[in-house]
């Protein structure tokens, strides 16, 4: 087809994928007290009508796993059969340990392939879009072990557009199975939605089983014997392949989940293995040694367990605890030693100097021991690391049994009393523990997990989330499962250095009845026969053994399984394995060390590998590029495109993974975000308010300012509590609805760059606000006031538009909005609805911005007296809320100073919060530094009384 010139232009618009955690929320904490005076149910929010959404046409999940190394391809396409553009979302959940390797959008039958970028690439890319005010904002979150990846577009009438990502991921064994994880969430009923998935395993499958559908992440304490596979399910198996398709009807999606398919498809295999060296395959100059050899006598445990029994572990958390240790002290064998520490300001042993055998005595002791546990205190974790490393490594320690020595070390928080500098903390535990595996459990968000991590790394062990949910007690318990049956330690796996070069970690402390250890790496050319040996030690002496494998012997093994239908594969799998390994060890290598030529060095070697296998990983990103259509010109030739049919595919969207490092966001509920510009301390006079305000100045009643930070005034303590929300992108937020009044207040979140090194942990403003009132009483009349950046517009009976740079003020239906502005970095707007109910607007701005700092909207709520009993919103629930702090006294402290620890009490809600010095807005004065009482991030859904989503409303 002849067309005219084309001036085709490329602009970029990027997006980030930032991860935030949002983890479980705990239950109710403490004792039932009620609060004093009247107390004040909250309404819950009235149910939203329900939204016009695109039509899903096609949803396929299609996965190749070949020994144990799984390609995840996920392809959805949906039609607008709306008359008007509407939002297209395409999710995923991606396992965490996955790397995503492909993303193609396809739109008006046009593909846009994904390229993989180094991150700082990519960042200046980003800004330099930002700078000509081309930025939008892409969430993900993490939950659980899974990272959900979302992208949304804007889909014209008519349209139909294509989703298509693919991810990588060695499937690990526990427990003694793999379990391969498919989310199934198109986001409606799909006619055409299918899931297919082919297995081969050279050495063959033991067995294979399609558990049902989850629809919760929850652990549950059931046994689900021959529980049935979802309806539909099709399972063809033969010794060394298996395939698996699922095709739910209509109805049967409508039945796995409420409203529309929403759920998990879950696969358990594992293999036979008979050799005790294992499986060895060469393939295209590349090994990789799968080591898990069966029938070995367990090796006999010495164990402790490190149990934080600090004051913020009150409530559930205790409760958790020892629900789970009761159990696992009841699965101890009899010739396993153990003792238990519990600790917080000071450190208690249950049974001094020594661990005790496992006999049945000795078992009820230690649960008697364990039901009277009492959390209260602080947390010394360098004296409890001390304590345990005495019980498994004591100055009189002799010959005998051999025991692999083994500490389960739990807590939910960070070191605050005795030694709290991370550095001698790992320091003293590294020389202490010798030869110890330490593995490290963090209950909570709160706990310091990058710290936990370190100490597991050093010490021979790992570090493990545990998620404050209700199934809390069966994740400890779980994790012990997989440590409870030694068979190996000091396993080394050496591969001749004239034949293999690039070999990734071969030296492993322990092996677990039920797990694997893997190695990869490269063969020289010309080596016919890899030689493999092995040496390690057993219950009672040493093993070794030693192999030769023939090169090429993989090659064909592999292509020749028989599977029917033939094999998808992927192309030369030995080789993406080991890339996928070592970029994972290098990163790991990089958190591990504190020089930062080595960090350099290291980092520069994940990031190559991660460009040359096209890994999206923590140091590269994802970049999609589309020509905007509305800089096509069109001719005679061509077919004239009406703005409601271009398709905005928002022009360019940028993935980055988080890090692997799970940075600790040490004062994530509420940071130096409110370091503004706006609120420069050298200004002479800070903005006056509004002539009504002259007569007293009041301190605010609540605000919701920065990231998004919430600011509550109890009025009681003269101090205010202090919470962060997570907010997502676009979200429009409902901050204030009082019925009575008739008075609503929403607040649109726009997207901001996360901080360096914390990019799992998503980062949002406010860039737009509304206030609108419909003649309610007490309000003189209908009214809609709609706050950006720019302009202030208020229209009730007319329109008028006050912009930010110019003082002004206008009156419409009794409602005063007046605009201050000092300059371009100092304005505010004052919106007085009536003598009691007045708000405050603040236009934050920058003189230097840094790519962290962008213009936003700041909303405080200055009187809200005259707001009735029943206010509801985010911000609103809180105005007459009967809210106190009890405070928990330290029992160290003969001064009786007062307690930053204290316990939030409003109604039945009884929560841990912590007093710390805040940068406050909380009067039209100067900010300032004072107390706020901060509740922990897993604590703030409780505190609101519904989860995040039901404060979302549909628009502004």
């Amino acid at each position: 087809m002849t067309m005219g010139k084309v001036d085709l232009k490329i602009r970029c618009i990027f997006f980030f994928i930032i991860i935030s955690g949002q983890r479980g929320f705990s239950e109710e904490f403490g004792a039932h007290q009620g609060a004093k005076g009247i107390l004040l149910q909250r309404v819950r929010r009235q149910s939203k009508a329900a939204k016009s959404v695109l039509k899903v046409t096609d949803y396929h999940v299609r996965c190749s796993v070949v020994s144990r190394y799984a390609h995840t391809t996920i392809q959805s396409s949906v039609w607008n059969q709306l008359p008007v553009t509407k939002e297209a979302a395409f999710e995923v959940d991606l396992p965490s340990a996955a790397f995503i390797s492909n993303f193609t959008i396809t739109s008006n039958d046009k593909v846009y392939i994904a390229q993989v970028k180094e991150r700082s690439v990519a960042r200046k890319m980003y800004d330099a879009a930002k700078k000509k005010g081309k930025t939008a904002g892409l969430v993900a979150t993490k939950e659980r072990e899974i990272e959900k990846f979302r992208v949304a577009v804007s889909v014209p009438s008519g349209t139909r557009m294509s989703f298509s990502l693919s991810y990588e991921e060695l499937l690990p064994r526990r427990l003694g199975r793999y379990e391969l994880t498919l989310g199934l969430r198109p986001g409606g009923l799909v006619t055409n939605l299918t899931l297919d998935v082919s297995i081969a395993e050279r050495t063959g499958l033991s067995f294979i089983k399609v558990l049902p559908l989850r629809n919760s992440r929850l652990l549950y304490n059931t046994v689900t014997g021959e529980s049935e596979a979802p309806a539909s399910t099709q399972v063809q198996q033969n010794p060394r392949c298996a395939r698996v398709h699922y095709s739910p009807s209509l109805q049967q999606q409508s039945s796995a989940s409420s409203k529309t398919l929403n759920a998990d498809y879950i696969i358990q295999y594992d293999v036979e293995l008979s050799d005790l060296i294992g499986d060895i395959q060469v393939f295209d100059g590349y090994f990789v040694h799968y080591f898990a050899p069966r029938g070995l006598p367990i090796v006999p445990k010495d164990v402790i367990f490190v149990i934080d029994v600090s004051g913020s572990m009150i409530g559930t958390k205790i409760k958790q605890t020892k629900q789970a240790m009761s159990t696992i002290l009841g699965d101890l064998r009899e010739e396993d030693h153990f003792n238990i520490i519990t600790f917080s300001d000071k450190v208690h042993t249950w049974r001094k100097g020594r661990t005790v055998r496992a006999t049945q005595i000795n078992i009820r002791d230690a649960k008697d021991f364990v039901k009277r546990i009492i959390a209260e205190g602080w947390t010394n974790i360098n004296a409890a690391l001390l304590s345990a490393a005495q019980l498994v490594n004591p100055p009189s320690s002799s010959g005998g049994t051999r025991r692999v020595p083994l500490v389960i070390f739990l807590t939910d928080g960070e070191a605050t009393i005795g030694v709290t500098s991370g550095d001698f903390i790992l320091s003293n535990a590294k020389s202490a523990l010798g030869a110890t595996s330490l593995f490290g459990l963090a209950f909570g968000d709160d706990a310091d997990f990058p710290l936990l991590r370190r100490l597991a790394l050093d010490n021979r062990g790992v570090a493990r989330m545990v998620y404050e949910d209700a199934d809390a007690a069966l994740q400890l318990k779980g994790f012990y499962d997989e440590v409870a049956s030694p068979l190996l330690s000091d396993i080394q796996l050496t591969y001749m250095d004239d034949q293999a070069f690039d070999v990734t970690r071969s030296l492993f402390p322990n092996y677990f009845q039920g797990s694997e250890l893997v190695v990869t790496g490269k063969v020289k050319p010309g080596v016919r026969d890899l030689k493999v040996s092995l040496t390690a030690s057993g219950s009672k002496q040493k093993v070794e053994n030693e192999v030769l494998v023939s090169n090429g012997e993989g090659n064909r093994t592999v292509l020749s399984m028989g599977c029917p239908g033939g094999m998808d594969g992927i192309p030369s799998f030995v080789r993406r394995l080991w890339a996928y390994f070592t970029i994972k060890e290098l990163l790991l290598a990089k958190l591990n060390t504190t020089d930062p030529n080595i960090q350099k060095l290291l980092g520069e070697k994940a990031t190559n590998l991660s460009l040359k296998y096209n890994f999206v990983t923590p140091v590269t990103s994802l970049v999609v590029v589309k020509p905007d259509a509305d800089e096509i010109p069109t001719s005679a030739s061509t077919t004239t495109v009406r703005p409601t049919t271009t398709t905005d595919v928002s022009t360019s969207i940028q993935l980055q993974r988080k890090d692997m490092e799970v940075v600790k966001d040490y004062d994530a509920t509420y940071d130096n975000d409110l370091d503004y510009d706006s609120w420069d301390e050298s200004a002479s006079n800070p903005w006056p308010p509004p002539p009504s305000r002259l007569s007293s100045v009041r301190v605010f009643s609540s605000s919701v300012d920065g990231d998004p930070h919430f600011v509550v005034q109890l009025p009681k303590l003269k101090q205010n509590l202090c919470f962060t929300v997570d907010g997502r992108a676009n979200d429009v937020l409902r901050l204030l609805e009082d019925s009575e009044r008739g008075i609503t207040v929403d607040g649109h979140l726009m997207w901001a760059p996360s901080k360096q090194d914390v990019e799992d942990r998503s980062r949002t403003y406010f860039d737009q606000i509304t206030i609108s009132t419909r003649g309610g009483t007490g309000v003189l009349g209908a009214i809609m006031i709609t706050l950006s950046l720019d302009a202030v517009v208020v229209e009730g009976e007319g329109r008028d538009t006050l912009h930010t740079n110019q003082e002004g003020s206008v009156t419409r239906q009794g409602v005063m909005v007046s605009m201050e502005s000092r300059d371009d970095f100092h304005q505010s707007c004052w919106i007085e609805l009536t003598k009691d109910i007045c708000f405050l607007v603040l236009f934050h701005h920058y003189r230097h911005p840094s790519y962290l700092q962008m213009a936003h909207l700041g909303f405080y709520i200055t009187d809200g007296q005259g707001l009735s009993l029943s206010t509801k919103g985010l911000l609103g629930q809180f105005q007459h809320a009967d809210m106190r702090v009890t405070l928990m006294k330290d029992p160290r402290d003969t001064l009786r100073r007062p307690s930053k620890e204290g316990v939030l009490r409003w109604g039945v809600i009884h929560m841990p919060v912590t007093l710390q010095n805040k940068t406050l807005k909380d009067t039209v004065r100067k900010c300032h530094l004072g107390s706020c009482w901060v509740v922990p991030k897993a604590q703030v859904e409780r505190l609101l009384g519904h989860p995040y989503q039901s404060y979302v409303v549909d628009h502004l």
